[in-house]
């Protein structure tokens, strides 16, 4: 009965498809967030682009685990799979909390430290979208891979050692009104969160590098 059962369901689906398609969004998300914060008339655009990469992500990873549950046979183990894609959502939603937040607080200019931190986001982003199409043969490109994650993991410490700079500077400048500096803490911390959680897709990229080369 179980060989039965098994048969019925599909024997592959296309992950490293929705990897791809996924990453894709977190690219186009970082772009936006960059365009926000160099400014210009179309701040609304810019926050509007991000929320419909963030719902795209949203019915990708839905895609991801209807087909882990059907799919028999998985190119990696299933919670590597999930995990992937789960790390890989949360820096989505995380840049989406950070324009939600900019929206929020009607935030116009922006202080260097924050645009170095979104360059840094953006090249990690797309760091991680040039992994994606790798995975399909690790044995092949682990080298590559690895180059990847090991960048990815330097910008988050170079974007820490830029949060750390910025925080600094805007509790001087506003050390005599207190809620400018409130604001500027509250983007800073968002911007961190994108760069810990594309650290973490880097982890997770590697951890099925290990498992599988």
């Amino acid at each position: 009965m179980f060989a039965w059962f098994q048969r019925l369901l599909p024997r592959t689906g296309d992950f490293f498809g929705m990897f791809e398609a996924h990453a894709a969004t977190l690219v186009g998300a970082a772009d936006a967030l960059n365009k926000l914060v160099d400014g210009g008339h179309a701040r609304k655009e810019h926050i509007g682009e991000i929320d419909r990469k963030e719902h795209e992500a949203d019915d990708i990873i839905r895609d991801v685990l209807r087909t882990v549950r059907k799919t028999f046979l998985t190119p990696f183990d299933r919670g590597a799979i999930t995990s992937l894609i789960a790390a890989m959502d949360d820096a989505v939603d995380e840049v989406q909390a950070t324009g939600r937040a900019i929206n929020t607080y009607d935030l116009e200019s922006f202080t260097p430290e924050m645009k170095q931190m979104v360059l840094m986001i953006k090249e990690a982003a797309g760091l991680t979208a040039e992994a994606m199409p790798l995975l399909r043969d690790i044995s092949r490109n682990g080298t590559r891979i690895h180059e990847i994650t090991e960048k990815v993991v330097s910008l988050e410490g170079d974007a820490d050692d830029a949060h750390e700079a910025g925080l600094k500077k805007a509790f001087e400048e506003h050390s005599k009104a207190p809620m400018q500096f409130i604001v500027a803490r509250e983007i800073y911390k968002h911007l961190e969160r994108i760069t810990d959680a594309l650290e973490d897709v880097a982890n997770e990229i590697d951890g099925i590098v290990i498992d599988h080369a």
